[in-house]
């Protein structure tokens, strides 16, 4: 970046956290989201590392015994106590299943496969969790309702000894050509949505907690990919989503990074759509990350070298009041560190600085 571009960029930037002119409605409002992570496990070494690095807010795991899909009020208890041991706010949990897996990897895919009875076995899983969550004070459930998982073609390189998660279509050789679900076609997996939405949301408007379902990542043509249709790979269908049971307690776990890859141009798209989701209060965790390229061809890069302007994204946050966690996700890899550690750190940082500028400027 030459001298004249830098200047002209942080202009911008200092502009929009100090709600200046190029900031829309909402400028100086303060900034109620919290620095986060999700990244497992949830155990006293894992909250150390997140404590040394200014994390207080996590979405936790908790140890789950007798081979259930759910965790009981004691197993609940135990993870928030080691949390606060550590000085650390459990704001979220994941269940054990109905994670980012690709069906034909998961034991307990009958949600998303519309198998009886055990569709309703795990649903009543779900049932179970969001009532334990509400007597110990957890207050949001983050979940995928994904058949085909996190798809990528090879990894690329990246800045130094990094490499980038990639996803290029015109590259992808599906295998198998289709997965144990066969045929999904649109109407098929919204009906499974609806279904599950429907036994669910009910539950968690009763007891109070926070349903945040995470994107298909990334989103796919319109005739599918292994025979499946990925509905909630496009905004269209995140929107037609939010409206199904409708509720304050059912919404979005927003990957940003994600969403950023359904779009032609994300750099100019995706502010809209953090606002459109964030004015009605359907955004429950943001994933904060940033991607280089665009819809069917990208790399999941640092966020500060992507092609979305990730200063301007924090203000679409704040101008919506959103009050949750940003998270890191997907960071890059590089062979001399193990787990990622040393990229979580390095975005860690890079978030808690925005933040602090955001909050001193606002």
């Amino acid at each position: 970046m030459n001298r004249r571009k830098f200047i002209a960029s942080t202009g911008a930037a200092a502009m929009v956290l100090n709600g200046g002119s190029t900031s829309r409605a909402g400028a100086g409002r303060s900034v109620l989201m919290k620095l986060g992570c999700q990244s497992a496990p949830t155990n006293d070494t894992h909250l150390k590392f997140f404590a040394r690095y200014g994390i207080h807010n996590i979405c936790g795991y908790p140890e789950i015994g007798d081979g259930r899909l759910y965790a009981t009020v004691d197993e609940l208890k135990r993870l928030r106590e080691l949390g606060e041991k550590n000085g650390i706010s459990i704001d979220c949990i994941a269940p054990p299943f109905l994670e980012s897996s690709h069906i034909d990897q998961t034991p307990h895919g009958a949600i998303v496969l519309a198998n009886s009875p055990e569709r309703d076995r795990d649903i009543e899983a779900i049932q179970n969790l969001i009532r334990n969550c509400a007597t110990v004070g957890i207050p949001s459930i983050k979940y995928n309702m994904s058949l085909l998982g996190v798809v990528r073609t090879e990894r690329t390189p990246g800045r130094g000894d990094a490499t980038y998660s990639t996803w290029r279509l015109k590259e992808a050789h599906p295998n198998p050509l289709l997965t144990r679900a066969g045929h999904v076609n649109a109407d098929m997996f919204w009906e499974r949505i609806t279904y599950f939405l429907e036994h669910v949301i009910p539950v968690a408007n009763e007891y109070k907690i926070r349903m945040a379902c995470h994107p298909h990542d990334p989103g796919m043509p319109p005739e599918g990919y292994q025979g499946v249709v990925r509905v909630l790979g496009t905004v269209d269908g995140l929107k037609r989503f939010i409206t199904i049971n409708e509720s304050p307690y059912h919404g979005l776990n927003f990957c940003q990074g994600t969403v950023s890859e359904m779009l032609n141009d994300p750099g100019k798209e995706i502010f809209d759509v953090i606002r459109y989701f964030g004015e009605r209060k359907k955004i429950f965790n943001v994933h904060f990350r940033n991607i280089r390229g665009r819809r069917d061809d990208f790399q999941e890069v640092y966020p500060d070298e992507g092609d979305v302007d990730m200063v301007k994204a924090l203000q679409a946050y704040i101008e919506v009041g959103y009050p949750y966690l940003l998270m890191p996700d997907h960071v890059p890899q590089a062979p001399n560190d193990p787990g990622g550690l040393q990229s979580f750190a390095y975005c860690y940082g890079y978030i808690r600085a925005l933040l602090q500028a955001a909050e001193r400027m606002g």
